[in-house]
């Protein structure tokens, strides 16, 4: 018998990176409401506490502070998080970095930067979850990517190289790891409600003259439902991939685009 869906997570410990705000704040919400107890990762320590004590879950949440870029900070932190919650089960690789340049103007620094935050620490973490996970015969890993990482976009080519880099890695990995209890799974979500929409809606403003409101709607033309996309839409589909029940789904890269990437 199944358990109850506020159940169904019980007893597994879910981390989600750059978890105080956007797609990953709302990961963890689903993860809790579905019985998981759940680390926060991210940069600043601050955001993190304020993100922890919001969800008002004592004793199911706790708080890291690392940077992904950087895999010893990344280790420091996955071993802290374990002493405090136990070891973990669910890996949900959320956060993310984008700047826009044209190709030309593309610098190596900008290059270092896109790769550094969504490839690197995407691997990083994956590195440092999935012994325990090997250990314990049972592990989920959600790679958060983009409809950037299976369409191209113009001026932002560093970001979409590296997004579809971490789907050419959840692939090879779900591989491997297929008959070990273990799936990895991406979601690609096109245009959401986030702090990097923002920031993009501000880039259109400032280089066409657009109001905000007129660059809101191009960015939504995209998405044939003529809208953004909601975080908790994101994160729906992450909690369900860490189910028991999406046991059979490895290896996929889920679109969350109001059907996008079927008209780019």
């Amino acid at each position: 018998m199944n358990a109850p869906l506020d159940q169904a997570l019980a007893g597994r410990h879910a981390l989600v990176t750059g978890g105080a705000r956007g797609i990953g704040l709302a990961c963890a919400k689903a993860l809790l409401a579905r019985g998981a107890q759940v680390t926060l990762l991210g940069r600043g320590r601050e955001s993190l506490q304020a993100a922890a004590a919001g969800l008002n879950a004592p004793g199911r949440v706790g708080f890291v502070s690392a940077d992904i870029a950087d895999m010893a900070s990344v280790q420091t932190a996955f071993e802290q998080a374990a002493r405090q919650l136990g070891p973990i089960h669910i890996l949900v690789n959320n956060a993310g970095q984008a700047s826009s340049q044209p190709f030309a103007r593309t610098d190596a620094k900008l290059w270092r930067d896109m790769m550094a935050v969504n490839l690197d620490g995407t691997f990083h973490c994956m590195q440092a979850a999935l012994p325990g996970m090997l250990a314990a015969g049972w592990g989920r890993i959600i790679n958060v990517a983009s409809t950037a990482g299976l369409i191209g976009y113009a001026y932002v080519s560093a970001y979409a190289a590296a997004k579809h880099g971490v789907i050419g890695l959840t692939r090879s990995v779900a591989l491997e790891v297929a008959r070990k209890g273990i799936t990895v799974n991406a979601v690609c979500p096109g245009y959401t409600e986030t702090d990097i929409v923002r920031d993009a809606v501000a880039n259109i403003v400032q280089k066409t003259g657009m109001s905000e409101d007129q660059a809101r709607a191009r960015l939504a033309e995209r998405n044939p439902q003529g809208r953004l996309v909601q975080p908790d839409e994101v994160a729906d589909a992450v909690a369900w991939l860490a189910l028991p029940g999406a046991a059979s789904v490895n290896g996929q890269a889920i679109s969350i685009d109001g059907g996008e990437v079927m008209t780019g």
